[in-house]
């Protein structure tokens, strides 16, 4: 069995937005452990644990990427024009969409709400 790690977290929005949906600690969900198969995405990751811990997700998809608007009621632009959510793998910025990076066994995927286009990461 192949696993990754996912964590989520917002701490970059506190203060910076009155959303009542950010957690106190900026963490939305902490690591967490996740069994994946052949091709599996960040995305496809990214869905599951959602979906699995109740966090609300949403996204617009086209073509062959898929691009994260909001996690837990956060939002693209909640906190400025150059905030949003970004991903990591393994501590870095892939320059690849999340539905196109296909994980590897004991990848650690961290999505991150950035206020200023990853700057503050």
């Amino acid at each position: 069995t192949k696993t990754v790690t996912i964590s989520i977290s917002c701490k970059n929005a506190i203060g910076k937005t009155d959303n009542k949906e950010i957690p106190e600690n900026g963490i939305i969900l902490d690591d967490t452990d996740f069994s994946i198969s052949e091709g599996d995405t960040v995305f496809d990751v990214l869905v599951s644990a959602t979906k699995k811990n109740k966090i609300q997700i949403d996204y617009d998809s086209s073509n062959e990427t898929v691009y994260v608007k909001g996690i837990n009621g956060l939002y693209e632009f909640d906190c400025g024009e150059l905030s949003g959510w970004m991903y990591k793998v393994n501590g870095e910025t892939p320059n690849v969409g999340c539905s196109g990076y296909k994980l590897k066994d004991g990848d650690v995927i961290e999505w991150v709400y950035t206020a200023n286009i990853g700057k503050d990461l």
